[in-house]
């Protein structure tokens, strides 16, 4: 009797298995997906790897900048201020980890456009006029007078270590207008609209300037750690007897130097960035 039992319970036991072998799974995820579906969910992702939405502070994106553009090599008519109303900059084959290259791409999105950065720029003027950085007297810019360029500087070791920025110079076929008050060149960043660079044309003389208190003003719009006045190992660098020069932390050990200088005869203040 027992026998037959078990031969009865074996094929019995074996069909319950196969049954739920097949509907089982099934009905398992039904079950599942009427506690998910409907109902909203939040889920932490890690974002810290996606290179464009890496996010630098200004010491670090302003030490980018001057490391790419201290990789390049200039002619020498660009070293000049007289020489450069004339000169078309040409810039080089990278050198180094760094490379300053024209971003052929245009603007991805999130960055000012060739339309929106005339009057970014103005903006920009504007703030820097009431910070006292800039005199009053300089002129806006336009479409019709200045050309632009947007370029990428790239740590090419750390690529999502990269800043965008534009270059507005005032266009070679303006060499016969005139220049008094005009802002000549700059490099604006992409994203805010900062500006890190300038040479600009102004009434003042280099008596009138106070460059330890514009460069500290200049800083804090950039939103930069606190400058430290430099010392340069070779004052021959530059092309002009009137400049002071400056220190700021960038990345790891690295540091910036800013230099504000001025141009005697054609009253040109200029604040640039190098290593």
């Amino acid at each position: 009797m027992k026998s037959k039992v078990y031969y009865l319970a074996v094929p019995l036991l074996a069909a319950a298995a196969m049954f739920i072998s097949i509907w089982g799974p099934e009905r398992l995820a039904e079950y599942k997906d009427q506690g998910i579906l409907d109902r909203p969910r939040t889920e932490s992702v890690e974002t810290a790897g996606e290179g464009y939405r890496y996010q630098m502070n200004s010491n670090e994106k302003l030490y980018i900048l001057s490391c790419c553009l201290s990789s390049q090599t200039f002619p020498e008519s660009e070293t000049s201020a007289m020489a450069r109303e004339t000169a078309e900059v040409a810039y080089q084959e990278p050198e180094g980890s760094y490379a300053f290259v024209v971003n052929r791409r245009g603007p991805s999105g999130r960055e000012i456009t060739d339309e929106q950065i005339y009057a970014t720029c103005n903006e920009g003027l504007e703030l820097l006029k009431e910070k006292g950085i800039l005199p009053e007297q300089v002129r806006e810019v336009d479409a019709s007078s200045y050309d632009v360029t947007l370029y990428s500087a790239i740590d090419v070791l750390e690529p999502r270590n990269n800043v965008a920025v534009w270059k507005m110079s005032l266009s070679n076929s303006q060499k016969n207008a005139d220049k008094a008050n005009r802002l000549m060149d700059a490099y604006i960043d992409a994203d805010d609209g900062k500006i890190y660079e300038f040479y600009v044309r102004t009434p003042l003389l280099w008596e009138d300037i106070d460059a330890d208190a514009l460069v500290a003003d200049w800083a804090a719009y950039m939103g930069l750690s606190d400058p430290s006045p430099y010392d340069s190992d070779n004052p021959l660098l530059e092309t002009t007897p009137y400049f002071r020069k400056y220190v700021f932390a960038g990345m790891g050990d690295g540091q910036t130097v800013v230099t504000l200088g001025f141009y005697e005869g054609i009253n040109e203040l200029f604040l640039k960035v190098s290593r």
